[in-house]
């Protein structure tokens, strides 16, 4: 009985996409080698074994790709609303018990240091409900109370996870629904004037960040304004920093600055493996080296041909996610797929941007690579999901 299941179970792994395994074990196997070298010099013992606990997780995360990619996607139909209601309720708890760490409470710790992170297990959540309700026949979503409902349904998580206050993961919220809409079939004047609305809005805030200094307004003035934008006051100095980085370069224009140089300094072939200067002399703080600056050590020590190979793993891998939500005649499956690509997308987009400076810090980490076990576990059950879809579905066969 049990030979059986193995049989069954690898025989379903060897029908999956291959080159998917492959890029995803690539970038797993980097990962762990750049977590080690980002930590291995520090004094903190508390951070130099990080690279082994990635290791755990990447265990858990293994076990919970092969679950989904053997488990029928279909399935998650039938629980989506329970997904959904389950991760509010840990976004809501994360509020009264979580842990708060450099500034926000995030996490709910369970057991001897070990924790999770409500937030990453939401954005999900959120994409299994909207692929479910968006795929379901018969309804019309072509009307504006349809619209109002979608979009009710993703300001819930991405409200309570502005509250912690985590305006970073609260943004992939947004992109990653209006691309499901799209491809839903919601009419595009209704997403881009939602899009719109949004510019605006951005518009405003950075006017009641930026204009008042300009105009010589006092600094309880300015601050009087800036407040009234919601924001805390660090999320403020990083957008403040990212305009004008001389602001303040020894504190919340450090990382970037330092981001920068690494980034920089690593040349076309970099400085070596465990060589990189800007993190063994810690200019790159190793409290975020390993996890939203992963990218930034990867360019100092293998250089250009290092972080362009990344990068080309990661389009490797959005090509081969976005193929399957093309390869499935199934709308339900396609928009997981298209869900997954999205938000996957934006992840490696905004991270890497931020390491280079042509985006505000914003604390997002880089798929597979970074170090942290709730974000990574969410990414391998994505990732089999979408190997589930490649599974049961091709073109000649519709699951409608």
């Amino acid at each position: 009985m049990i030979k059986n299941q193995i049989l069954s179970i690898l025989r379903t792994l060897w029908r999956a996409n291959r080159w998917l395994h492959l890029v995803i074990g690539l970038l797993l196997t980097t990962g762990v080698f750049f977590i080690y070298s980002s930590t291995y010099v520090s004094d903190d013992a508390a951070v130099r074994p990080l690279y082994m606990r990635q290791l755990v997780w990447i265990l858990v995360g293994l076990g919970l790709y092969i679950g989904f990619t053997v488990s029928d996607y279909r399935q998650l139909k039938r629980y989506e609303w329970a997904i959904f209601g389950g991760s509010l309720v840990l976004l809501i708890l994360v509020l009264f018990v979580g842990r708060t760490m450099y500034g926000a409470k995030r996490w709910i710790m369970i057991y001897g240091g070990i924790g999770i992170q409500p937030s990453e297990l939401a954005k999900l959540a959120t994409i299994i409900l909207l692929a479910g309700r968006l795929s379901e026949p018969g309804r019309n979503r072509r009307t504006p109370h349809e619209l109002l409902l979608t979009l009710l349904l993703v300001a819930l998580p991405a409200a309570l996870i502005l509250q912690q206050p985590d305006l970073g993961t609260a943004m992939v919220f947004l992109p990653t629904s209006f691309v499901l809409m799209f491809v839903a079939g919601v009419p595009f004047r209704y997403i881009g004037g939602l899009a719109g609305a949004g510019v605006c809005m951005v518009l405003l805030l950075l006017s009641a960040l930026l204009l008042p200094a300009r105009l010589g307004a006092n600094e309880a003035m300015q601050e009087r304004i800036a407040s009234w934008t919601g924001l805390s006051a660090y999320q403020r100095a990083r957008i403040e920093v990212f305009f004008n980085p001389s602001l303040d370069p020894l504190g919340a224009g450090w990382n970037r600055r330092q981001s920068e140089i690494a980034v920089g300094s690593g040349g076309l072939r970099g400085k070596g493996y465990l060589q990189g200067t800007q993190n063994i002399l810690g200019y790159l703080p190793r409290s975020v080296a390993p996890t939203d600056f992963i990218y930034s050590v990867i360019a100092e020590e293998k250089g250009f041909i290092g972080a362009s190979s990344v990068l080309g793993a990661f389009i490797a891998l959005l090509g081969m996610v976005f193929s399957t939500a093309l390869r499935t005649l199934d709308s339900h499956g396609r928009l997981l797929c298209v869900g997954v690509g999205t938000f996957i997308f934006f992840h490696v987009f905004i991270n890497i941007a931020m390491t280079v400076g042509l985006m505000p810090i914003t604390g997002l980490p880089l798929p597979l690579l970074s170090y942290g076990g709730s974000f990574l576990m969410v990414v391998m059950s994505a990732l089999g999901i979408v190997q589930s879809v490649y599974v049961r579905c091709d073109r000649r066969t519709s699951y409608r």
